[in-house]
């Protein structure tokens, strides 16, 4: 945990990261200026990548399962923590790499619980082989496949309630693969609340195959993770929402 007051930042690490590698990568102190200003507190966690998405050894249902285990976690364990050490109204969700999607899909699974996603460089399609990356469930698909992948999902999204707390979000994702607003066309039409950032990691759009990491992230971490297009709010209670309530007309 960084920080000692303001807005709340559930940090998810890259691919083979753990909860330590954001200070490691010098983005904590790329923000130290509002983290000492009280303005953000980050809450560090572990991905778990190697014992989920990675893990080959195991059947990639298991994967999945696993996976879902850990998103029970932090909702039954790690928000409530937070929200306990912190009465803050703002919860933003952020990651980098892997962790950009494990961020993306925990937030618009459950975006009563966030003001905020900020996800960077994160493939938000784990079906999909992109350049060196593979399809991590080397063809197995099922619900629990499907209800994890933003990119499946989101296009078949229910629920006015749903709808509209997107469309009064901050979403955040440059140099996404395949890019999340392509997939949310419908949330964010006609809406001009809607945040869709088109930030990019230099001047116009970036390659597909430039490198994302560390010092590119480090660069523009305070500019969009510190601030917010509107006022704070509060993000709700901490209750899951079954999944059956993510398809259309539920």
């Amino acid at each position: 945990m960084f920080g000692h007051a303001g807005a709340k930042v559930l940090v998810f690490p890259t691919r083979d990261g753990r909860f330590f590698e954001y200070e490691q990568l010098g983005l904590v102190a790329s923000l130290a200026d509002k983290l000492g200003a009280g303005h953000l507190q980050l809450y560090c966690i572990e991905g778990l990548a190697a014992e989920t998405f990675y893990g080959f050894h195991r059947h990639p249902a298991e994967r999945i399962r696993r996976h879902g285990a850990l998103e029970d976690y932090i909702l039954n364990e790690v928000l409530p923590l937070m929200a306990a050490k912190n009465s803050h109204g703002c919860t933003i969700v952020h990651g980098c790499s892997l962790g950009a999607f494990q961020a993306a899909s925990l937030f618009f699974r459950h975006p009563h619980l966030f003001r905020k996603l900020v996800a960077f460089s994160g493939r938000y399609d784990l079906t999909m082989r992109v350049e060196s990356f593979g399809d991590l469930f080397d063809g197995y698909y099922d619900d629990s496949v499907y209800f994890h992948m933003p990119t499946h999902f989101l296009p078949g999204l229910g629920g006015d309630w749903r709808l509209d707390r997107l469309r009064e979000s901050d979403i955040i994702s440059p140099l996404a693969m395949p890019t999340l607003s392509s997939t949310i066309t419908a949330i964010s039409a006609g809406c001009s609340r809607t945040r869709m950032s088109a930030i990019s990691y230099m001047s116009g759009m970036d390659a597909p195959t430039a490198p994302a990491h560390g010092g590119r992230w480090r660069r523009f971490i305070s500019d969009t993770l510190g601030t917010l297009s509107r006022p704070m709010q509060r993000c709700g209670r901490y209750r899951r929402i079954p999944e059956r309530d993510l398809l259309v007309g539920q």
